[in-house]
Order: structure tokens, then sequence, then C-alpha cells
């Protein structure tokens, strides 16, 4: 599924009309607001315990893990047949980028969870916060008011290296961590914005000989959210708006590709509303802008009524983040 226009679309002649700096300010704006957003707004704190352990109390992270390998297997073979029966060529799409996106933060993911299960197995049950605060039992939870205040005069009495214990439990999210996580909440506006122009704009209002809705194509443009907002039901993991800027620089990085590589002499488009020749490019550009807040604003939308729900439905059960 690739267009050209009936023009020369590559080429550094194909950029000299009046439409490209129209489209290059509605990349360039979007971008340097992302910038002064991430440069301004203080990063939250983020447990690394935030990153393996689920949002469940009773689950057990290694439930988790296993998710998340399992998840990160399937996606995997499917981009291989992808590309094993279209080519490298795949890789022009969008869909492609954001699912092997999707893939690397399945495998962060995966990796980051055993080692938090390995550490989780590792510390001594009078030592692990997270073995007492996020595993306990239904009995622990029940305990009377009397049995609480007296473990609490306890707590204080404990030793100074039992202290040094738990700081390293509940240390700060390492560079690794974030990234997990920046990946994680890039992934969830990608994925949806991807499936909703595939669903809803390429595939009703396609032309015939463009391209047929295969099994693959199906998996492609579907497990990537699926997988995301299970993870999401099940991990502990925050989603404030204003990492959408991370979001941003995603998209415009691949407009960037884009424009470089027919620049350099690529004569096709992958999508008809990328092409520069028509009068309606700005428009297509603009729209193609503004439909990465509602993406990103739904996800923001589906972790605030997954804390508010589960919170009420399950108060025993669920776990809000930190």
């Amino acid at each position: 599924m690739v267009y050209s226009s009936e023009e020369e679309s590559g080429g550094l002649e194909y950029f000299l009309r009046w439409q490209v700096p129209i489209c290059a300010l509605i990349i360039i704006l979007p971008t340097i607001g992302a910038f002064v957003v991430i440069s301004r707004i203080q990063k939250p704190h983020l447990n690394s315990s935030d990153l393996w352990i689920p949002c469940w109390k009773n689950l057990n992270p290694v439930w988790l893990l296993i998710y998340r390998a399992l998840v990160f297997c399937i996606m995997a073979w499917v981009l291989y047949e992808i590309t094993s029966l279209y080519g490298a060529t795949v890789f022009l799409f969008y869909t492609q980028w954001t699912f092997a996106l999707v893939i690397v933060y399945f495998a962060l993911g995966t990796i980051i969870s055993a080692h938090g299960c390995w550490r989780y197995l590792k510390t001594p049950i009078v030592e692990s916060e997270e073995r007492k605060g996020f595993m306990k039992e239904e009995s622990d939870e029940t305990q009377s008011t009397a049995t609480l205040t007296s473990k609490t005069n306890e707590s204080k009495k404990v030793a100074p290296q039992y202290h040094d214990e738990e700081d390293k439990v509940k240390q700060k999210a390492g560079f690794w961590g974030y990234l997990m996580l920046i990946i994680y909440q890039t992934c969830a506006g990608a994925s949806m914005l991807t499936d909703i122009v595939f669903w809803g704009l390429l595939l009703p209002f396609q032309s015939e000989g463009q391209f047929s809705l295969t099994l693959l194509l199906g998996c492609m443009h579907g497990l990537n959210l699926l997988f995301l907002l299970l993870d999401t039901a099940l991990n502990n993991l925050p989603f404030p708006w204003f990492r959408m800027a991370y979001f941003v620089f995603w998209s415009c990085t691949y407009i960037v590709f884009q424009w470089s590589i027919h620049a350099c002499g690529l004569s096709s488009w992958p999508y008809a509303f990328l092409e520069l020749s028509t009068p309606w490019a700005p428009m297509w550009y603009l729209a193609i802008a503004l439909i990465h807040i509602p993406c990103y604003g739904f996800y923001v939308l589906v972790v605030k009524s997954k804390i508010s729900l589960f919170s009420k439905v399950f108060p025993r059960s669920y776990l809000r983040s930190c």
C-alpha cells in the first residue's frame, strides 16, 4: 500500500512549492511546544517497584512477567512474518514503526519484570516492603486497629539497618525505568493513532488494488492496542498528560524521516495524506496534528477510569500507583 502522485514526488525540486513551509510549520511548532513542556515540568517520582508490581495486591508479579514475555514473542513473530512477506519496505509505514516500538516496550518490560521478580524472591520477607504492602492476604487487611497500632509502635523500634533495606527496595526508578515509562506512554498514543487511521480512514476509503485486508494486517493494526490495554489493566504505571510530548516527538520524527528520504529521491508516499503536491496538504497535516490530542487523551481517560473504577469496585484488591 504505497501511494504516488501524478507529479514527480521525489528530489529537492519537489519541496519547492508553497505547501511545504506551511506543513513544516505545522510540524515545527508542536515540536517546540513539546520541548518546552518537557523542560519546564518537573519529572514526577517513580519507584522502581511501580515498573514490575501489578496493580492487584494478590497477583504475583511473576504473572505480569509471563504476560509481557508472551506478548513480546507474539508481536515479534507477527512483525517477522510481515517483514518476510512484504520485505523491509514495510518500515516506511508509521504502523511498523509503532508496532516495533511496542515490541521494544514489552522487551524492556520483560527484562525489568524479571529483575524485579528476582529481587522480590531474593529479599527476605521481613525486609521486603513489596511483600508486606502489595502481596498480603485478605486476613492481614482485616486486622483490628489495636493490632495495627501495636505493629506501628514496634516498627519505630526497628534497627536502622531495616530502614536501609526498605530504602533499597523502594528505590527510585533509574534511566531504564523512566525509558520504559516513556516508551509505554508513547506507544499508547501512537497505537491509538495507527488503529484509528487504518480502520477509520484507510480501510473504508481504499480504492481497488491498493491493498487487501489479511489476517496479518488485521493483527498488525489491532494487537498493538489490545496488548497495551491488557498491560494497562495489570500494571501500576502512571499516565500524566505532559508525557504526550514524547508522542509528538515520535510522530514528528517519522515525518522528518519521510521528508528526508523523499528529498533524496524516493517518489512514493506510504500514506496519501502525506503527499505535499496537493493544495489540501496543509489541511491534512493540521488534521493529523490535531488528532494526536484525542488519541492520547483517550488513553489518559482509560487510565483514570481504571483507577477510579477499580478503586471503588475492588477496594481491597486494587493498589493505587504511587
